[in-house]
C-alpha cells in the first residue's frame, strides 16, 4: 500500500487477479476456463450484471489468460510483462474502449480501421467496450459486420449493466454471459481477508452490516469498508458503521416496530424523536423501514431461505411474532404506504414530518384479514356479541352460613316446561315475547343456582357453609317436533354471533328420523347456508344440541322454498321463522285475518311509519339486532332502509300470487 497522494483504494487494490479470484461469478470462470483449455474461445462475449459483480476485472483476465505466454489451465501467471502490462491497462494490444465516451459513429469507424492491424507482441488484440449500451443506433450499426466477420486474431469483450438497450442483432453475434448479485456471506468473507491484510480488527456484525447495504456490489462494498476503515482508528464496530451511514441498529428497529404493532402512535414518535437526534437520517430510517416491512412479508410468506434485507437473521422469530400479530394484508398495506412516503420524500423539503405520517399511519392499521375474509365470501371470527336481551349474572354467593341457595319444586319446573313447549308453536308478539325471555331467564338462573351450590345440614344443626356439588346436569329440552321452535330459540340465544347470524336467517327444525336434525333453510339465503354447512359450525351446534336435549344428533341443512304456512299442515313442516328469532316491528302490524295466515301489506294510500328507519320485511329490529349494531358502530352508519335482497322479494311475490 502506497501513502499520501498515491494512495490506491481497496476495490483497485484488490481486484481479482485470476478466475479463481473473482467471487459469486463461479459459472462464467468454468466456462471460460474450459474455453480457453479446449481452444473453443469466440470472437464476441457480452458480459451483463449489476455495478460491481466482476464484469471488466474477468474480461481482462481473459485477455491474460488468451495472451499470457506462461498460462496453464487457462489460468495466467501474473508475473510476466504481458500479464502487468494488462493488469495496469497500458498494453498496447488490449484497448479498453469507454462506450459512454466513444459513443459515436467516428470513434467506431476509427475501431474498423485498425482492427486490421496486427498485434505487436501478443497472441491475440482483444476490444474491451465497457457500457456498450450507450452507443448509438449508427455505431452499432458501423460494427455489425465487423463483429461478424473479425479478424482471426481479434477478440470483442462488451460489458454493460443493460442489456435490452443493446439491439438484438449485436446480441445474436455474442455469446453472453449473466453475472449475478454476489451473496452477502461471500462479500463479508472477502471484506474480512481484506481487513486482516490492511491489519484492522472489524466486528463479524460490522461486515454483515456492510455486505448487506452493498446489495450485491462487490465493488460498492470495498467503497463503502475502505471509508469504514478511514473513520475508525483500527477496530471497527456495529456501532461505526450505523454512525457513518446514519442508520438504525437493528434492535432500534425492531423496538420501533414492536410499538408500531402493538398500535402505540405515542411510543412511535417518542422513537423517532430520539433516533433523529441520535443521528439517524430520515432518509436512510425510511429505507430501513421498508426493508423490515419486506422482511414481514418474507417471513409470514414461509421465505426460511431467503436472507433479510433489514435486520440479521437471528431475528427471525421475533419478525413471525410480529408479522401474525400484524397479518399479511396490513403487512402489504404498510409496505404500500411506506412506499408512497419514500416517493414525497424526494420531492419535498420536510422529509421528516412525511416518515412520521407515514409510521403513524401504519400503527393505526388493523389486522385486515377479516375484512378480507368477509369480502371473499367467508364469514370472518368476530368477537362474540350479546344477545338483544342481556342475560342477568349469576349472582355471587356469599360465605355467610344462614343463606341457602333458593330451591325450585319439580312440580313447577315442569309446568314452566309444558308452558314453553305450548308457548314455542304460536307467533309470539313483542309483549308476550319479553314475558316470555324473563321467564326464561329467571328459570336459567334458578337452576344454574341450583346446580352450583347444595345447603349441607351438618348433625349439630348449625348450618354450614355452602360448597358445590358436580351433579349431572339434566337435559333442559325434550327433543321432538312440538319442541323444535324452543331448541332453535334457545340455540340462537346460547351460540356465539358467528353462528347465530346463520340460524336466524332459517325458517325452523325439523327431525328426521331418531338422531338427525335438519336446518331448514330458505334457498336465498345462500350465504348464511354456506356457513352453517362448514364442518366447524355443525360441530358447535350438535355439541349445544348434546347440552340442551342429551341427545347425540347429526346436524344437516335443506334448502326449501318460502311458502305461507297452512292450517292443517303437516308436523314436519317447518315454521315462520318469527316463531324462533324474536323481532321488535319497526311499525304496528296490521290485524291478521282468521282465513288467511299471511300478514296484510299495507297500502300505498296509508301513510308510512314515522320513525329513524323503514322496516318492509317486519323480520329484523335494527336497534336490536347485533350484527347491525356492531356494523353501524364500526362505520358510524344509520339504518335508512330494511329491504329483501332481490331474489328474496322475488320469491315472495311469486309465493303471493301463487297463493292469492
Amino acid at each position: 500500500m502506497t501513502t499520501g497522494s498515491h494512495y490506491t483504494v481497496l476495490a483497485r487494490r484488490f481486484r481479482p487477479q485470476a478466475f479463481d479470484d473473482v467471487v459469486g461469478q463461479e459459472h462464467v470462470s468454468r466456462a471460460l476456463q474450459n474455453a480457453i483449455k479446449a481452444g473453443r474461445v469466440a470472437h464476441a462475449y457480452l458480459f451483463t450484471g449489476a455495478r460491481g459483480v466482476g464484469k471488466t476485472s474477468t474480461a481482462r483476465i481473459l485477455a491474460k489468460a488468451l495472451n499470457c505466454p506462461h498460462v496453464k489451465d487457462g489460468v495466467p501467471c501474473n508475473q510476466c510483462e504481458i500479464c502487468e502490462g494488462i493488469t495496469a491497462g497500458n498494453d498496447v494490444d488490449v484497448l479498453e474502449i469507454d462506450g459512454a465516451s466513444n459513443r459515436g459513429i467516428d470513434d467506431i469507424r476509427s475501431l474498423r480501421a485498425n482492427v486490421g492491424v496486427r498485434s505487436m507482441r501478443t497472441l491475440y488484440k482483444v476490444y474491451i467496450i465497457d457500457e456498450v449500451h450507450m452507443l448509438t443506433r449508427e455505431a452499432f450499426n458501423a460494427l455489425l459486420k465487423t463483429l461478424e466477420e473479425p479478424p482471426p486474431n481479434v477478440k470483442f469483450v462488451f460489458c454493460t449493466t443493460e442489456p435490452g438497450k443493446v439491439p438484438d442483432t449485436i446480441l445474436s453475434r455474442c455469446q453472453r454471459f449473466d453475472f449475478s448479485a454476489i451473496g452477502e456471506k461471500s462479500i463479508a468473507q472477502r471484506l474480512s481477508e481484506i481487513a486482516v491484510a490492511e491489519g484492522f480488527e472489524v466486528s463479524e456484525e460490522a461486515l454483515e452490516l456492510v455486505a448487506r447495504r452493498a446489495r450485491g456490489s462487490m465493488r460498492d462494498s470495498q467503497s463503502l469498508f475502505d471509508q469504514l476503515l478511514a473513520f475508525s482508528d483500527g477496530t471497527v464496530s456495529a456501532d461505526d458503521v450505523h454512525r457513518m451511514l446514519g442508520t438504525a441498529s437493528d434492535e432500534r428497529l425492531l423496538e420501533l416496530f414492536a410499538a408500531v404493532v402493538e398500535h402505540r402512535p405515542g411510543e412511535v414518535l417518542n422513537f423517532l424523536e430520539g433516533s433523529l437526534g441520535a443521528g439517524v437520517q430520515a432518509g436512510e430510517l425510511m429505507d430501513q423501514c421498508i426493508g423490515y416491512v419486506r422482511d414481514l412479508m418474507v417471513v409470514l410468506s414461509g421465505g426460511a431461505e431467503v436472507s433479510l434485507c433489514s435486520v440479521a437473521d437471528r431475528f427471525r422469530d421475533s419478525l413471525r411474532t410480529q408479522g401474525m400479530r400484524l397479518g399479511m394484508h396490513s403487512v402489504m398495506a404498510a409496505f404500500q404506504i411506506l412506499a408512497d412516503a419514500k416517493n414525497q420524500m424526494f420531492r419535498s423539503t420536510f422529509g421528516r414530518t412525511i416518515l412520521e405520517m407515514a409510521l403513524i399511519q401504519v400503527s393505526l392499521l388493523e389486522n385486515l384479514t377479516a375484512l378480507s375474509e368477509l369480502l371473499s365470501g367467508r364469514l370472518p371470527a368476530l368477537p362474540d356479541l350479546p344477545s338483544s336481551a342481556p342475560s342477568p349474572a349469576t349472582p355471587a354467593i356469599p360465605a355467610t352460613p344462614a343463606i341457602t341457595a333458593p330451591q325450585v319444586p319439580p312440580e313447577k319446573k315442569n309446568a314452566e316446561a309444558e308452558v314453553n313447549s305450548e308457548l314455542s308453536g304460536k307467533i309470539t308478539t313483542p309483549s308476550s315475547q319479553n314475558q316470555a325471555d324473563d321467564s326464561s331467564s329467571h328459570e336459567d338462573a334458578s337452576s344454574s343456582t341450583e346446580n352450583v351450590v347444595e345447603q349441607q345440614e351438618p348433625s349439630d344443626g348449625v348450618s354450614a357453609p355452602l360448597k358445590p356439588v358436580d351433579s349431572p346436569r339434566s337435559p333442559d329440552i325434550e327433543l321432538s317436533d312440538k319442541t323444535c321452535d324452543l331448541v332453535l330459540k334457545r340455540l340462537i340465544e346460547k351460540l356465539p354471533f358467528s353462528v347465530s347470524a346463520g340460524l336466524r336467517q332459517a325458517s325452523g327444525l325439523a327431525l328426521s328420523g331418531t338422531d338427525r336434525v335438519e336446518v331448514m333453510m330458505d334457498t336465498a339465503y345462500d350465504f348464511a347456508k354456506k356457513s352453517l354447512e362448514s364442518p366447524e359450525t355443525r360441530s358447535q351446534i350438535e355439541k349445544l344440541l348434546l347440552d340442551l336435549t342429551g341427545k347425540q344428533v347429526t346436524v344437516a341443512v335443506r334448502s326449501i322454498s318460502r311458502t305461507p304456512s297452512v292450517a292443517g299442515s303437516t308436523a314436519g313442516t317447518p315454521k315462520p321463522a318469527t316463531v324462533a328469532v324474536p323481532v321488535q316491528p319497526a311499525a304496528p302490524l296490521a290485524e291478521k285475518s282468521t282465513t288467511d295466515p299471511r300478514p296484510k301489506r299495507p297500502s300505498s294510500a296509508e301513510p308510512a311509519a314515522a320513525g329513524p328507519a323503514v322496516n318492509m320485511l317486519n323480520e329484523i329490529d335494527p336497534s336490536k339486532d347485533p350484527f347491525v349494531q356492531h356494523v353501524l358502530d364500526t362505520f358510524g352508519a344509520t339504518v335508512v332502509r330494511v329491504m329483501p335482497t332481490p331474489l328474496t322479494a322475488q320469491s315472495i311475490d311469486a309465493n303471493a300470487e301463487s297463493t292469492a
